[in-house]
């Protein structure tokens, strides 16, 4: 009898070995999948800002200043007489007054490179039937100005299912007014 017990044992032992080592599998799967997101996040990243510089902040000579930088570097000069201190002072509101304007400029830039490029992906898309069978990928996350800049490359019947659609979720004026000058266009 306790052979017999002594077997059962070890083969309770040798199951909750096997539980052990498939769960143990099972954690070191979700980790390593949370490992292959992380770093493919991080590539993501890597590559954006290799573009970023290499596209951008090289070929346009950028460089970051911040208000208080500029003014410390004007009123030191100030102080050693080199300058006044209200030709410093017009000197810092011009200087970052310029800098917001070319950052507005650039802003503006990228966020028509990438319309562009959204534009086109939403085209092939739908052309392809992939994803979502709205008309406009991720359109609940858009702006108003955003969703018009997109009614563009839509067909009468795209833009009638955007307008149902606005009319029942956000319903924002500005889309739908969009929305029915497109129509009355095509």
């Amino acid at each position: 009898m306790p052979a017999s017990r002594s077997n059962r044992a070890l083969k309770k032992r040798g199951t909750n070995a096997r539980t052990s080592r498939a769960a143990s599998g099972r954690a070191s799967s979700k980790t390593t999948s949370r490992a292959t997101r992380t770093s493919r996040a991080v590539d993501g990243l890597t590559g954006l800002t290799e573009q970023l510089v290499n596209r951008i902040i090289k070929p346009l000579g950028l460089v970051l200043l911040t208000r208080e930088r500029i003014q410390e570097t004007l009123d030191d000069a100030a102080e050693r007489g080199r300058i006044t201190r209200s030709d410093a002072n017009d000197l810092v509101t011009e200087l970052v007054q310029r800098g917001r304007q070319q950052t507005e400029e650039l802003l503006a830039d990228l966020e028509r490179l990438l319309g562009r490029g959204r534009e086109q992906f939403d085209r092939a898309r739908r052309t392809v039937g992939v994803g979502s069978s709205f008309p406009i990928a991720g359109y609940d996350e858009l702006t108003a100005s955003q969703v018009q800049s997109r009614l563009g490359s839509l067909t009468p019947a795209q833009l009638r299912r955007v307008r149902e659609y606005e009319l029942r979720h956000a319903n924002r004026k500005s889309v739908l007014s969009a929305v029915d000058s497109s129509l009355n266009r095509a």
